[in-house]
């Protein structure tokens, strides 16, 4: 008798334990079949097939979020700007659509004022980054919106496309930039902005002084002549306070005949790399001293 109590003890509270779990695996069965989410498996191809490295260039959260958008048709194969040439080939043929057109776009830097067009007025010391001189009344740059020169771009950059010349000012290398935009984010003077390379007329400045101030502050600053704007084609560069601003929806009108007679050289039109190809290469060699 009380070996068959002992007994009892242990095989009724196990029978509960298992009725309990065959009701909730029971359950569980259920919902998987009426609720489950279908995940289309050529997603998890196409993440293999991407570079994985999760830059978001592409507009998407990250290569599984485009790999998505492929199967889903939100996207095409060229929007990612990492892959090479044959790989968005491959991506295409697997999905059997046209690879596509994507625009290009490359970081530029909205500021030309390295250390010699652009003295400092204080000498900063702290923490050797723009962000924490930006904290301190702006850096001790003389132009109030100029680059600082510390190199917060440089080092969110995973893939090496910016590098910092000797007169602190970083220098983008087009054919590594992926758009990512961590530059963008980094940069405490907000001088970065991801634009297509096919819009080469752009202001190297953003400084909102005007005339004499402005110039000494930088020598390279925009000094709102008004220049630019008269020589360009109608309506592709307005005036507005301190600076001159262009309408990259006339794009197709814009030359080069609109930079003739600034004098400072604060609007360019750039062709491949910003500022000079010639500097460009020393910047990354640690060469350049302009």
């Amino acid at each position: 008798m009380l070996a068959a109590e002992g007994l009892a003890a242990y095989v009724v509270p196990t029978a509960i334990l298992g009725g309990v779990g065959l009701v909730f695996g029971a359950l569980i069965a259920v919902a998987h079949r009426y609720f489950k989410v279908y995940v289309d498996p050529r997603i998890a191809t196409l993440t293999e097939m991407l570079p994985g490295s999760n830059c978001g260039a592409c507009g998407f959260a990250g290569c599984r979020s485009f790999a998505e958008g492929l199967v889903e048709g939100e996207s095409q194969p060229a929007g990612c700007t990492q892959m090479p040439t044959e790989s968005i080939d491959d991506v295409a043929h697997f999905l059997g659509v046209d690879a596509g057109e994507a625009v290009r776009r490359v970081a530029r830097l909205l500021c030309a004022g390295d250390a010699n067009a652009a003295p400092h007025r204080a000498e900063y010391r702290g923490l050797e980054t723009c962000a924490a001189a930006t904290a301190v009344a702006g850096g001790g740059k003389g132009c109030t919106w100029g680059c600082l020169g510390l190199g917060d771009c440089e080092v969110v950059c995973d893939y090496d496309a910016i590098v910092m010349d000797r007169a602190g000012l970083p220098r983008v290398i087009p054919d590594r930039c992926t758009a990512c935009g961590d530059c963008v984010e980094a940069c405490p003077k907000d001088l970065f902005t991801l634009m297509p390379v096919e819009q080469r007329l752009m202001v190297q400045c953003r400084s909102l002084l005007e005339g004499d101030r402005a110039e000494a502050a930088c020598r390279v600053a925009c000094t709102a002549c008004g220049r630019c704007a008269q020589d360009a084609a109608p309506g592709v560069i307005h005036m507005e306070p301190g600076l001159a601003v262009v309408d990259y929806a006339r794009n197709e009108d814009a030359g080069p005949e609109a930079i003739e007679r600034c004098p400072t050289g604060a609007i360019a039109w750039v062709e491949g790399a910003q500022f000079d190809g010639r500097t460009l290469e020393a910047a990354a060699s640690g060469d350049s001293t302009t």
